[in-house]
């Protein structure tokens, strides 16, 4: 599985994505790359290619969270029992719990392995960034 990181930089008033170091020199490129991991600097972004099971399994996951959240719309919409809706409310809750750490057991796999592999010890401090947002 590979792993592709892609730098977006603002333009007037929009993005244009471009590969990491397209048209750049060494230095540039070396502080382009260290902007990519801080998060710092426009409008960069890092991604990260999916095999064909991750990408379906993730996407599945996320339809069937889709569809539960319309039902409850309609619940609410056609004025049904707060406690029948709230029910739903906590599956819907639960649902997303689960994709989390589906995503979260596949990133530690993926990237944070391979960035520990290639001696990248900021990734440690990102995943803590990470697992914090995620317990509020």
């Amino acid at each position: 599985m590979s792993d592709s990181y892609e730098v977006s930089r603002s333009d007037s008033r929009r993005c244009q994505e471009t590969e990491a170091g397209e048209g750049m020199g060494s230095n540039m490129r070396e502080k382009q790359q260290n902007t990519d991991q801080t998060g710092e600097g426009g409008c960069c972004h890092r991604t990260k290619e999916r095999t064909a099971a991750e990408y379906r399994g993730l996407i599945n996951r996320l339809s069937r969270i889709e569809g539960q959240v319309r039902g409850i719309r309609k619940m609410v919409e056609r004025d049904a029992y707060c406690p029948d809706i709230l029910v739903q409310v906590a599956a819907v809750s639960a649902a997303l719990n689960s994709f989390n750490k589906e995503l979260l057991g596949n990133h530690i796999r993926t990237c944070v392995a391979r960035d520990i592999r290639e001696g990248k010890e900021e990734t440690i401090e990102e995943l803590m960034i990470t697992l914090q947002k995620l317990m509020k």
